[in-house]
This record gives structure tokens, sequence and C-alpha cells, in this order.
């Protein structure tokens, strides 16, 4: 009996000995597993402390693009300002008193009383003093020189605005590659820009024999360089506010889709209804009818299409460039 007993005591004992070593075997792999991630932490933990001066600030980023998109809206203020400066030399008809290009030399005016006669001599062969201003006097021509020089230096002041930063903020790492590619379009654009204005008032230094009337720019290249200014003004100012006010995106109803489409076509008339002004001021026909809303007591006027072909009387007919300059104030004021 006690031998039973005994006998049944070992076997019960070796049968739970060998499941303790099977699971002991089983358990092996995941106790080394534990281990592993154990160091694999630590060694992570300790590569990320405090005392390893790894760590390092994304460029660009949220304070980078406030320091560009600032930049971009005080360059599109630089841009109005050289917008109403050209105006000032258009009222005052300064734009044809510099008769040559230096983008360095010219910085400096005249100074003394023989370089003001030197100057004023280069200015009375061509066909402006010849034709309009042939009494003019010095003192005369030193006014209308410094509006244009004031012009010309601000449009530098623009372009040393757009550049010097450009290439600051580029070795430094403020830009992304998207940004990169319109920050080096508006350069571009700025550089076209002096070229285009230099363009326009050579048209105005040029001699016509066959034409009598008073000496002025070319209409045409007059469009294109407020126009290329409207859009580098646009752009910057643009550019500038997507960097300082990040675009939300909102749900596409009916009604935010019809105002979207009601401010582009408002833009655009607006941007037409600038360039229409632009003819005018090429032509001076704003000289023409000083009648509103009438022209001549006559809402359309007689002269209106006198040009052939039809075509022609849109950009080179006085009459018809402020009544289009007319209508498009009227349309874009209605629409505001």
């Amino acid at each position: 009996m006690l031998f039973s007993m005994l006998r049944t005591t070992i076997s019960c004992g070796c049968r739970c000995a060998g499941k303790g070593f099977q699971q002991s075997s089983h358990q092996r792999p995941q106790l080394r597993q534990w281990f592993v991630k154990r160091n694999r932490s630590s060694i992570s933990v300790e590569a990320g402390s405090p005392s390893t001066p790894t760590t390092a600030i994304a460029v660009p980023n949220a304070a980078t693009n406030r320091i560009v998109g600032r930049w971009l809206l005080g360059c599109s203020g630089l841009v109005v300002g050289a917008v109403v400066l050209g105006g000032v030399t258009r009222l005052t008809e300064s734009g044809l008193s510099m008769v040559d290009w230096h983008l360095v030399r010219e910085m400096k005016p005249p100074q003394s009383e023989s370089e003001w006669e030197a100057e004023f001599s280069k200015y009375k062969q061509f066909p402006e003093f010849k034709i309009l201003n042939h009494e003019m006097t010095l003192p005369e021509f030193k006014f209308i020189f410094y509006m244009e020089w004031g012009h010309r230096m601000w449009g530098r002041l623009v372009g040393l605005a757009y550049i010097l930063p450009t290439v600051y903020f580029w070795r430094k790492g403020y830009f992304n590659r998207s940004l990169k590619g319109k920050v080096l379009g508006l350069c571009g654009f700025v550089v076209f820009q002096g070229l285009l204005g230099w363009y326009m008032v050579k048209s105005g230094l040029e001699e016509k024999p066959e034409s009598h009337d008073v000496p002025r720019v070319s209409q045409y290249r007059l469009c294109a360089h407020l126009g290329s200014a409207l859009v580098l003004y646009s752009a910057s100012l643009w550019t500038g506010l997507n960097l300082l006010l990040p675009a939300h995106k909102m749900a596409d109803t009916r009604r935010l889709m019809q105002l979207r489409r009601f401010a582009k076509g408002t833009g655009g008339l607006v941007f037409l209804t600038a360039l229409s002004g632009a003819f005018v001021a090429g032509l001076d026909a704003g000289l023409v009818y000083n009648s509103f809303p009438k022209m001549a007591d006559k809402w359309i006027p007689d002269d209106i299409l006198a040009f052939s072909p039809a075509l022609k009387n849109i950009f080179e007919n006085p009459t018809t460039v402020q009544f289009d300059h007319r209508i498009l104030e009227d349309g874009a004021t209605q629409k505001d």
C-alpha cells in the first residue's frame, strides 16, 4: 500500500516537472524579445536626451513665413508708390525729361550749373522740346527732371527691396521649393518692369516727321508698363497674405462658388478699367470731351468710329478710348 502511494507521487512529480520544463522552453524566446525591446528603448531615450545637441529647428517654419509675408506686403506697398509717382510724372509731363538710361550713373543728378546746362542741351535735341517746350527755361527743366528722376530712383528702390532680401532669405533657408519659384518670378518681373519702363520712354523720344502731334509715349507701351506693375503688386500681395493668413478649407457651397465667380469677374473688370485708363492717358483722350454723362450732348459721339479699320478705334481713336473707359468705369462701379 505504501509502495503504491510512493510510486504515484513520484510519477505525478515527474509529469509536473516535464510540464514546467516545456513552459519554460516556450517562454524563453518571449523573454529574449522583451530584453531586446527594453535595450532598444533605453538606447533611443539616451539618444534623445537633452544632453545631446542633435535637435534642430525646421526651416522654413511659421516664424519665417511671417517674416517673408511681411516683406512681400512691404514690397507691394512700394509698387503702389511707384504707380502713384508714375501718375504724377504723367500729370506734370515730366516723363521725357531724362533722355538717357543708365542703371547706376543716373542715380546721381546734375550737381553743378555746367552739368545742368549739358543735360538741358541733350533734352533740346528731342521732339518734346522742339515742338512743345521750345520756350522752357532751365529752372523749369530742373523741375520736370527731378520729377522723372524721383520716379526712376523709386523704381530702383523697388528692385533692391525685392532682390537683396531674396538673396538673404534664400541663404537662410526661409523658402521652400514652391516659394523659391514664386520669389524668383517676382524678382524677374521687377527687372522686366524696369526695362519696359525705358522701352516706353524711348517711344516718346523718337522723331516722327509724318506726325505734327504733341510728342508722347506709345499708349500700347504705357498700358503694358502699368499692367505689369499691377500684376507685380497683385502677385506680391497675394503671396504675402497667403503666408501670413493660411487658407482654411471651406465647403464648396453654391453661394460660395457664386461669390468666387463674382469676385473674379469684378477683379478682371477693374483690371481692364485700369488698362483702358492707360490708353486715355497715352492719347490725352480725357481732354476730348469734358462733359458727363453725355459727350457733346450725345450719348454716343459721332466720331466714335472715325478710324478705319473699325478695330483701330478701340486703341487709337481718343473719342472711342474715352467712351470705352467711361463704360468700363461705370460697369465696375455698379458691380462693386
